[in-house]
């Protein structure tokens, strides 16, 4: 780590009263070039730290630029990962005040429900799946700090992953029940097909994605516990919404999810 631990919280209070205020900062490897990756991610456990300190209770976790599409559009070739808490939740079909946002987009997600926890090292897809109860549709709605949505990967990852808001919703299914690959996404946005895919763009089988974060928590000493919801990263390139927009997920034999914004 290249950066003190004064430095850290300054930059997580930076970052999170920017998430709390709905106002966006330049990114801030601009001002400190030097920070590394251990720098990011410890940036980003003092805001999951000061969350809980206000009684936020953590619910799971998630991956980020898993696609091809996604990592093409936010011009990096690396996974990242955040973590999910309650207060990001919103029911589905819900109604999300544009205002107490920034420049929201949304992503397709599939969504796992893990029934035991998943801890690296050497976690791999088909333990993934002996751990899953059931997977579920997902919108993840993301809204970077970052100014014009411009960062680089380890200002992101300091940034949570520019996690904003999350629903799950449709039908809960057994992972053994369909085949992840091959598992058809339709989101539409205003009634208008906006992007399609099948779940192989997430890294092959998005069963991946989750195992990599779990050995990514591993080599930090962290487990996913049982209980947690995982985001396993967009299918599709992330959609901009703003105030009036409705947006519709729907999950070949899963179902179908729905959230809007006023």
């Amino acid at each position: 780590m290249n950066l003190d631990a004064k430095t850290i919280a300054q930059l997580a209070e930076h970052l999170e009263t920017a998430e709390l205020q709905a106002r966006d900062v330049t990114k801030i490897t601009d001002d400190f070039p030097g920070m590394d990756w251990d720098d990011a991610y410890a940036i980003q456990d003092e805001i999951l730290r000061r969350k809980q300190a206000r009684g936020a209770r953590l619910v799971g976790y998630k991956a980020g630029l898993t696609s091809h599409a996604k990592m093409r559009q936010m011009g990096v070739d690396t996974p990242c990962f955040g973590f999910l808490v309650d207060e990001f939740c919103v029911p589905e079909g819900a109604e999300i005040p544009a205002g107490a946002l920034i420049h929201p987009k949304v992503e397709p997600e599939i969504a796992f429900i893990l029934k035991h926890p998943l801890r690296g090292p050497g976690c791999h897809a088909g333990a993934v799946l002996a751990a899953t109860e059931c997977i579920m549709p997902g919108i993840e709605v993301i809204d970077s700090r970052y100014r014009d949505f411009k960062f680089d990967l380890k200002s992101v990852i300091a940034d949570n992953t520019s996690a904003a808001r999350f629903a799950i919703g449709g039908r809960a299914v057994p992972v053994d029940r369909t085949d992840l690959r091959t598992l058809g996404v339709v989101l539409e946005k205003n009634g208008q097909v906006a992007a399609t895919a099948a779940g192989a763009a997430v890294l092959g089988n998005p069963a991946v994605a989750v195992a990599m974060l779990a050995n990514h928590l591993g080599a930090r000493g962290l487990e996913i516990p049982a209980g947690s919801i995982v985001l396993s990263g967009g299918v599709t390139e992330a959609i901009a919404v703003e105030a009036g927009d409705h947006v519709t997920l729907h999950l070949h034999d899963l179902g179908s999810l729905s959230l809007r914004f006023a």
